[in-house]
């Protein structure tokens, strides 16, 4: 297999999924659309709690002890202060308003939330970099196969009860794992395990916040909070 092969299935995976999904959409009342957004928002909300728990929990001396909750909320706190300063959400509306712009999407008043939940649901996390760094380095695409199973599913009922917008977050994939996947052989030395359990646990720690605005239709800025995992990359380097 060539390398990028997991990034490229990773992206078929979500189009045929969002595709998938809008298809099925049409069939929806919009009581089923509420429905299974709150079902939804219910999964993702448990992804992010069993990814964090699997960073903070650890068992020592035969006692059940924590973790990393310093470091996330270190991480989270000083990242949603620059994030807000960069307005990264603002930025994500505008990108996701020019996406609709350019397909005719003017009246889907869903659109921008669809695309910016589901990009930061399928970019956010270790599986998002680690995937693509084992597919350059070790040519092994299996955890990008994972993710794209995965990315599809999830893509795939997104796009049922938001709409067509979640199918544009195959753009961001795209861009940003195969990012990862030509930089690799400069990211990989200076990736240790300690970057990536952090990575895992604050993209989780996002990841449940996506889900409580799903089910309780909050309105957390979790993209302003996405610099949080370059903080906690720099947190690892200098603990």
């Amino acid at each position: 297999m060539f390398i990028g092969i997991g990034t490229i299935v990773n992206t078929g995976a979500v189009i045929a999924g969002g595709l998938g999904g809008y298809l099925f959409q049409r069939i929806l009342t919009k009581k089923m659309q509420e429905t299974l957004m709150q079902a939804l928002g219910t999964a993702v909300i448990f992804i992010g709690i069993s990814g964090a728990l699997s960073q903070i929990l650890v068992i020592q001396h035969h006692l059940l002890t924590t973790k990393g909750t310093m470091m996330a909320a270190i991480s989270l706190a000083l990242g949603a202060f620059i994030g807000e300063l960069l307005n990264i959400e603002g930025q994500f509306n505008r990108l996701g308003n020019w996406l609709r712009t350019r397909v005719g999407r003017q009246n889907d008043s869903k659109f921008i939330d669809a695309f910016v939940i589901a990009t930061l649901t399928t970019c956010v996390g270790a599986m998002a970099i680690i995937g693509p760094l084992q597919d350059a380095l070790a040519h092994d695409p299996t955890m990008l196969f994972t993710k794209a199973i995965l990315d599809g599913v999830i893509v795939a009922l997104y796009t049922a009860a938001l709409g067509i917008g979640a199918i544009f977050c195959a753009l961001p994939i795209f861009i940003f794992q195969g990012s990862i996947t030509l930089l690799a052989a400069i990211i990989s030395p200076w990736l240790s395990t300690s970057m990536t359990n952090g990575i895992s646990l604050v993209g989780s720690m996002l990841i449940f916040c996506i889900g409580l605005n799903l089910l309780l239709n909050c309105k957390i800025r979790v993209a302003n909070m996405l610099p949080a995992i370059l903080i906690v990359v720099l947190y690892a380097v200098f603990e």
